[in-house]
């Protein structure tokens, strides 16, 4: 039986250095641990947080009241083009290895923290690629059942930032993740255009994988986006908002407010706008502070504990005020990316 500590805190498990205490916590080394650790939990009626690299994850002050099972699941399979790895391997090792082998699909996912677990959960996506481009599936406990099961790429169902797993998030456990990824010397189409810019190359263009991934490590860096102890506005959960998907209707009142406004048109007739660019011209600029909690100073998406002296609390009433701000000045409500534990904003 696997060992469950008591009063643990959370606060090192986390990039943003922030939680409270968990009331029961447990590090399972397998799918079978994993597995066993919540199926317990629920036939106790226990609840339970499933933990990756705490790299998307904002914690309470007050911590978590039930069981923390921490993902420490090692393994990778290769089958052909077929890739399956256990959900508490380390992503950014997995996309070096797939560079090395000449495996394109998730290069520009390059510097992302977090376990291999989190990918799907989120949709994780950066520079003109997310996963769902490459996953062939995924292995899941579904804890409303009690059953293994295995979801195919559809099942999933993938959207920007979004995923079956996050329109019931009690539900499935990831236990594994495989993906398909190709053999070929060079990368997919560069569609994003400031990767295009640095990488020298036209929109569309393919380049050698490993410098698109020394191009985005570089371009990350740039934004305090790849975990550096160096850095202190790498102390946070990445992105804290999501850009905006806006109706015809939406755009067409934001356009009223701001005339001109950054956009980029998607399927359907919808409207992507850059947050970033709403909390900026809300008035936020890089390095806003609110006590100990502050904007970073590279990238006004990332909400910081520079000094890792916040408390979380500190931290969303930094959020918070951002939030408020941008929808009292262009009428757009941003919603925050990081899955938030006893607290919401």
């Amino acid at each position: 039986m696997t060992e469950r500590l008591a009063g643990v805190r959370l606060a090192p498990y986390t990039t943003l250095g922030l939680g409270g205490p968990a009331r029961a916590f447990a590090t399972a080394g397998s799918a079978e641990e994993i597995v066993e650790l919540v199926a317990s939990a629920d036939r106790a009626g226990e609840p339970v947080l499933v933990l990756g690299g705490g790299s998307n994850l904002v914690v309470s002050d007050e911590g978590f009241d039930g069981l923390v099972v921490s993902v420490a699941s090692r393994g990778v399979e290769v089958d052909g083009d077929r890739i399956t790895v256990q959900a508490g391997e380390d992503w950014d090792t997995l996309v070096a290895r797939a560079v090395a082998e000449g495996r394109p699909g998730i290069e520009c996912l390059s510097g992302i923290p977090g376990r291999v677990g989190a990918t799907p959960i989120q949709n994780v996506g950066a520079y003109g690629q997310d996963v769902s481009q490459t996953i062939a599936g995924v292995r899941v406990y579904d804890r409303r059942t009690g059953e293994l099961g295995d979801l195919s790429a559809r099942e999933c169902g993938f959207a920007y930032r979004h995923s079956v797993f996050k329109e019931d998030p009690g539900r499935y456990v990831v236990l594994a993740v495989t993906y398909e990824l190709l053999k070929d010397e060079l990368s997919g189409p560069v569609t994003y255009k400031e990767l295009a810019v640095r990488l020298g190359v036209a929109p569309g263009d393919r380049a050698p994988l490993a410098e698109v991934r020394a191009a985005v490590l570089e371009l990350r860096r740039g934004k305090g986006m790849v975990l550096d102890a160096d850095d202190p506005d790498s102390r946070s959960a990445g992105s804290f908002f999501t850009n905006p998907l806006l109706s015809g209707p939406e755009a067409a009142e934001l356009e009223l407010r701001a005339p001109g406004f950054p956009r980029w048109d998607m399927p359907g007739g919808s409207v992507k706008v850059p947050a970033a660019w709403l909390i900026e011209n809300a008035g936020f600029p890089k390095g806003y502070r609110r006590g100990p909690a502050r904007i970073s100073t590279k990238h006004t998406l990332a909400m910081t504990n520079p000094e890792m002296s916040a408390t979380a609390t500190e931290l969303l009433d930094l959020a918070r005020e951002v939030r408020d701000g941008v929808r009292e000045k262009f009428g757009v409500t941003l919603v925050n990316e990081p899955v938030l534990v006893g607290a919401r904003l």
